[in-house]
């Protein structure tokens, strides 16, 4: 197992980074049918095709998820994404066509680097190109390039964001991975130790401020190798914000982007019929997807590096 989101088997991630104008995408391909949810909980998000995921709406399968820099204008990665998808034969048939179903999620990141250049469709289109199964590349990768932490005294105190994946392994074979891009107007806080692993810095330097009573904004996809109904997928992005709330202090605010896309791979012939052994499994895995998140959070902190003078943890 790598320790991340591609341990799910049938998930690929490519990354198109642009760390001069400290922007990028990040693409979630999903070459196994996934069932996709959504749970969007901070007050300001920049989203894209979530409210097909709900469970009352039609389309179940998810083809691809997009975590973006450029806030809104970097959602239109995601056309670069159908076009991939498009040509590669995925999508949801309407006999006359495949249209690929790629909901969306971006980050603000246009106070670092440059503003004026934001992820496009051509950049979607790129990650799609560089997705592998393999070890996916954290820190200042993809969306979470111009990511960025702690800044409640201002941008001179903040630390770099970043991007983060981890998974595991339960006892029954279940896997749950997640992938996180952490770009926190709060602090980062490691939910083992309580101490602040990145966050708005003392203007001497030695240290941390306070914990910010404001908010931060967060977008994550998680995703497992069991077989779940669409309305069971919403739950576990639901329960997965709790690893937010683990690692990020505070969170779900007004100015919040805080939003969760869940995934499930495995077989709809092996969905669970009982709904007392339904609820079971649903309850572990969200459970999992959030202490899973939790560290991938941390992950995304202490693989950022320095990027145009901000400093990381790990320096």
């Amino acid at each position: 197992m790598h320790n991340d989101i591609t341990d799910i088997p049938g998930i690929r991630v490519g990354h198109n980074t642009n760390l001069e104008a400290a922007t990028g995408c990040t693409v979630i391909l999903c070459d196994t049918p996934a069932i996709g949810g959504v749970d969007v909980r901070g007050g300001a998000p920049a989203t894209r095709e979530t409210d097909l995921l709900h469970p009352i709406n039609l389309v179940e399968e998810v083809n691809a998820v997009v975590l973006t820099g450029g806030s809104a204008f970097g959602l239109d990665a995601a056309s670069g994404v159908m076009r991939y998808l498009e040509e590669h034969g995925f999508g949801h048939d309407i006999g006359v066509a495949r249209v690929p179903i790629v909901p969306a999620a971006a980050i603000l990141d246009l106070h670092v680097g440059s503003a004026s250049v934001r992820p496009d469709a051509a950049s979607g289109y790129q990650a799609c190109t560089q997705a592998t199964a393999e070890p996916v590349t954290q820190g200042n990768a993809g969306a979470g390039a111009g990511a960025t932490v702690g800044k409640m005294a201002g941008p001179s105190f903040m630390m770099k964001g970043g991007l983060g994946s981890a998974s595991t392994l339960l006892s029954d074979g279940t896997l749950v991975g997640a992938l996180v891009v952490v770009n926190a107007l709060g602090d980062v806080i490691d939910p083992q130790t309580q101490q602040v692993v990145a966050g708005a810095r003392k203007p001497t330097g030695d240290g941390f401020l306070a914990t910010n009573p404001f908010g931060n904004t967060t977008i994550a996809v998680v995703a497992t190798n069991a077989s779940l109904t669409k309305a069971h997928v919403n739950k576990i992005a639901q329960m997965a914000h709790d690893g937010i709330a683990q690692a990020i202090r505070p969170a779900h605010t007004m100015f919040d982007g805080d939003t969760i896309f869940a995934l499930a791979l495995g077989p709809k012939s092996q969905i669970i019929a009982d709904p007392t052994v339904a609820a079971a499994q649903v309850s572990t895995i969200g459970a999992a997807a959030a202490t899973t998140l939790a560290r991938a959070i941390i992950n995304a902190v202490r693989h950022a590096t320095n990027l145009h003078g901000i400093p990381a943890a790990s320096n």
